[in-house]
C-alpha cells in the first residue's frame, strides 16, 4: 500500500493526522483480528468529503494505530491518551424542569447509546458467522425483556412487506448504510444478521448489527429528557446483566468510529427554531458554548426542514452518561429562551 493521495480541499481530521512519516510506520501493523491501515482509512481515503475518515476493527485498533488515533481522538474530544474515562448512569442526579410543557418547540426526543460484545471484532471486519452468532445471542436476551421494555424482535431478513411499512412509518426501520458504512465495511452481506427489536409502546428500540452491534434507544414525543435517560439507562442496565460490552479504562465503551467512543451516547431532541434558524452565527454561538451538535432532520448530512433541527450532544468520551445528557437540557433550555424572545 502506498501513501494515499488526498485532495487539497480535504478537511477530515484523517488529512491532518495521516502524515507520510505516521503512515510508514504503521503501514505494517495488523491487530489481533487481521485488521489493517489500509482497511482502517479506506472509508477515508475513498470519502475526501469525510469529517473524520477513520474507522477502528477492533479494540486493539485503538492501541496498534495510535499514531492515528491519539490525535483524532484528542482533537474531536479533548482528550489525551493518558486520561481515563468513567460511566454514570444515575438518573437521580439530574435536577431537570420539564422543558416545553405546551409543546410548541420540542417536537421528540431520542437518546441512544452503542455497545459492542466481548469477544468479538467489530463491524468492520466481523465475519458472517460471528454476525449471526451476535444477533442470535443479542435477540435472545432483548426477548427476555420484561415489564415495559418487553416487545418483539423483527429479523431484516425476509421480512415481510407488511412488517417493513409498518417500521418505515414509526421511523424505526434503517436501511444500508451510507457511502461512508460501505467503504468502511459495515455493509457486509446485507441484510443478513441484522434486525429491529421495539417495545410495545415503542419508545424504546435497538438496532442489531448496524453500525455497531447494538444501538439501544430510548425516544418518545415531547421534551421529557429525564424520562427518557431513565428508560434507557434501566434498558442498558437490564442487558448488562445478560451479556458483557467491550470497553476499556481509558476509551469507555468501545465503537467502531471514534467519535462515539467513552459514553457512545448520543441525547437529541427534534426542536423547532424558526427565528434561530435565520440568526446562524448566534445559533451556533449557542450550540458551541453547551458543547452541541446542530444537525438536520434527517442526521448526519441532512438539511434542515421548516425550521426544525436535530440537537444533539457533541461530547461522549471523558464525561459521564449523566454530563452528557445535562449539556443536551442546558442548551435546549437557552434556545428555548433566546429563540422566545427573538
Amino acid at each position: 500500500m502506498e501513501y494515499p493521495k488526498f485532495p487539497k480541499d480535504c478537511k477530515s481530521l484523517l488529512c491532518k493526522y495521516l502524515t507520510e512519516d505516521v503512515f510508514n510506520k504503521l503501514k505494517e501493523r495488523v491487530t489481533p483480528n487481521g485488521y489493517t491501515l489500509e482497511m482502517a482509512i479506506n472509508s477515508g481515503v475513498k470519502n475526501p468529503d469525510s469529517s473524520i475518515g477513520i474507522y477502528a476493527g477492533d479494540k486493539e485498533s485503538y492501541e496498534v494505530f495510535d499514531l492515528l488515533f491519539d490525535p483524532i481522538i484528542e482533537e474531536y474530544h479533548g482528550f489525551k491518551k493518558n486520561d481515563t474515562h468513567k460511566s454514570d448512569f444515575s438518573s437521580d442526579k439530574l435536577d431537570f424542569d420539564l422543558l416545553d410543557k405546551d409543546g410548541e418547540f420540542i417536537l421528540s426526543t431520542r437518546i441512544r447509546v452503542g455497545r459492542n460484545l466481548l469477544g468479538y471484532p467489530l463491524g468492520t471486519i466481523i465475519s458472517k458467522k460471528e454476525r449471526d452468532e451476535v444477533e442470535e445471542r443479542v435477540k435472545n436476551a432483548l426477548l427476555k425483556l420484561g415489564g415495559s421494555l418487553k416487545g418483539e424482535y423483527y429479523p431484516l431478513k425476509g421480512m415481510s412487506k407488511e412488517v417493513q411499512q409498518k417500521l418505515i412509518k414509526d421511523h424505526f426501520l434503517f436501511k444500508e448504510g451510507d457511502r461512508f458504512l460501505e467503504a468502511a465495511g459495515l455493509n457486509r452481506e446485507w441484510p443478513d444478521g441484522r434486525g429491529i427489536f421495539h417495545n410495545d409502546e415503542k419508545t424504546f428500540l435497538v438496532w442489531v448489527n448496524e453500525e455497531d452491534e447494538l444501538r439501544i434507544i430510548s425516544m418518545q414525543k415531547g421534551g421529557n429528557i429525564k424520562e427518557v435517560f431513565e428508560r434507557l439507562a434501566n434498558a442498558v442496565e437490564a442487558l448488562e446483566s445478560k451479556m458483557e460490552f467491550l470497553k476499556s479504562e481509558h476509551l469507555g465503551y468501545i465503537t467502531s468510529c471514534p467519535t462515539n467512543l467513552g459514553t457512545a451516547m448520543r441525547a437529541s431532541v427534534h426542536i423547532k427554531l424558526p427565528k434561530l434558524s435565520t440568526n446562524k452565527a448566534l445559533f451556533k454561538e449557542i450550540t458551541d458554548r453547551n458543547h452541541l451538535q446542530i444537525r438536520g432532520t434527517h442526521g448526519e448530512h441532512s438539511k434542515s426542514e421548516e425550521g426544525i433541527f436535530d440537537i444533539s450532544n457533541a461530547r461522549r468520551l471523558g464525561i459521564s452518561e449523566v454530563e452528557a445528557v445535562s449539556d443536551l437540557y442546558n442548551g435546549v433550555k437557552e434556545l428555548i429562551e433566546v429563540e422566545t424572545k427573538l
